[in-house]
């Protein structure tokens, strides 16, 4: 089967498409003919070697944690009812970049028949990752929400659960193209952070008073920029490190700030099928959609990473197999 591995930590090209023996669905285990699998910006710093949440895979290895296609197979202790149905499956760290993988049963999450598989991929990922933070932050109808990094895979759906849960978005973004998708999907002003004075054009936006809450996945410069223009008795709320460096503030600075920290992710893993599901229905009620702003067949996997480490790429980047 076709695969693509990751050949030595460094830049996109160290993706190089070859070629494995097919996979063999062990006890617990199914194998999934891969139709679509998902690519993060995580996988990317994977992949440079410079992720500091994740262990080092040995080299050489085959990226990918998410993928969705139909069951070809199913081992021992399996129910065979698996077999024949779309599903989403985690694959762990490594293993989606291939024609077929292996997952673990208990990993995986049945497509429902109104959902095409990378819209479903998406839902699956960032939208149960969005409606989480939404949970955590507590937003709430008349607030002001500044979400960074707003025209990504995460951002673009935290853009419309706000919206949907009756409070006002100011969308920060890098450049025109990201700008006009954030005002498409509701935000009532958007900005862009690689411009001098981007926080002053967010108070303003507010009325001066600031965002009642930050939804942080930039980090960096920008994560503690946005910090100091949080509303008094605000949340700032961490869930990325697009910048290379998570957002590290001083408690004692702003004492009448609540900051939900990056760590709130650890605990996301249990609730992932609930969020997953609700996404999933608020898509199918036309509440939310995913932004699909790119796909790569598989042989162009390095393209891939390479539109998402360079900010070309909005929404959710795919890899159809």
């Amino acid at each position: 089967m076709r695969v693509v591995r990751v050949t030595g930590f460094g830049g996109p090209e160290v993706l190089v498409p070859g070629e494995a023996p097919d996979p063999v669905a062990g006890p617990g285990q199914v194998v999934v003919e891969v139709a679509v699998a998902g690519v993060t910006f995580v996988e990317t710093q994977i992949r440079r070697g410079t992720d500091q949440w994740h262990a080092r895979p040995e080299l050489p290895y085959v990226p990918g944690g998410l993928v969705a296609g139909r069951v070809s197979s199913a081992g021992e202790g399996v129910d065979p009812a698996w077999v024949g149905r779309r599903v989403i499956a985690g694959t762990g760290e490594t293993g989606g970049f291939a024609e077929r993988a292996v997952a673990a049963a208990e990993d995986l999450f049945p497509v429902p028949d109104e959902l095409e598989l990378p819209e479903a991929v998406a839902l699956h990922s960032d939208g149960s990752t969005a409606q989480g933070l939404i949970e955590g932050a507590k937003v709430r109808p008349g607030e002001w929400v500044l979400i960074e990094a707003a025209a990504g895979g995460v951002g673009s759906l935290l853009v419309q659960l706000a919206r949907t849960a009756g409070a006002r978005v100011v969308g920060a973004a890098r450049g025109s193209r990201k700008l006009d998708l954030i005002r498409e999907l509701g935000a009532e002003a958007a900005v862009d952070y690689s411009e001098p004075g981007w926080t002053q054009r967010v108070l303003e936006a507010t009325g001066g008073a600031g965002p009642d809450v930050v939804f942080d996945g930039v980090g960096g410069e920008i994560g503690r920029a946005a910090f100091e223009v949080t509303a008094r008795g605000g949340r700032f709320s961490v869930h990325g490190a697009s910048s290379g460096e998570v957002t590290v503030v001083d408690p004692a600075r702003r004492e009448d700030v609540d900051v939900i920290g990056i760590e709130q992710l650890f605990d996301f893993g249990p609730h992932l099928a609930r969020w997953a599901e609700q996404m999933m229905a608020q898509a199918a009620a036309g509440l939310v959609r995913p932004v699909i702003g790119q796909t790569f067949p598989l042989e162009r996997a390095a393209d891939a990473h390479a539109a998402i480490e360079h900010r070309t790429a909005l929404g959710k980047t795919l890899l159809l197999i």
